[in-house]
């Protein structure tokens, strides 16, 4: 898909935010819905969601929306930090097919990074275990304040 077209309702997260599909929610507030992300790169990958807009990436957003978005990005990487104390966190953001994004709907990717350990590649890590995954989510969860 290009960087233009029309929202799909139908998209994983619009179905996530409405209860459809269930997520290891991490955070939730008026403006966003943070939860694991089911295909992780490393232990402990967030997905950051926007419940407020229907923009399909970064292009389609009001300056208003991005804005509380992004504090409650900050918000949950400093919560993995705390968490998991990871060597460092990686920010990630896609916008249109040809650079990566596969889900049409605005979201960060958190990825907690350790030094020792390899980057698996996006989208290709294989399906994590939802046990884990919801044993994570409370792990971060705990941390938010």
């Amino acid at each position: 898909m290009s960087l233009d077209g029309a929202y799909d309702d139908d998209n994983i997260f619009a179905k996530i935010i409405r209860g459809e599909i269930p997520a290891a929610k991490v955070y939730e507030d008026a403006h966003v819905l943070a939860f694991m992300d089911v295909f992780p790169q490393s232990r402990g990958h967030v997905l950051v969601i926007s419940k407020k807009s229907k923009a399909r990436n970064l292009l389609d957003v009001k300056p208003e929306v991005l804005s509380h978005v992004m504090l409650d990005v900050q918000k949950v990487a400093l919560a993995i930090r705390k968490a998991l104390k990871p060597d460092g966190i990686v920010l990630t953001q896609f916008n249109g097919a040809p650079a990566g994004q596969s889900v049409f709907h605005l979201h960060f990717h958190l990825i907690p990074r350790w030094t020792d350990q390899p980057l698996k590649a996006h989208g290709e890590g294989g399906m994590a275990d939802p046990k884990e995954l919801a044993a994570l989510a409370q792990q971060i969860a705990a941390e938010i304040g």
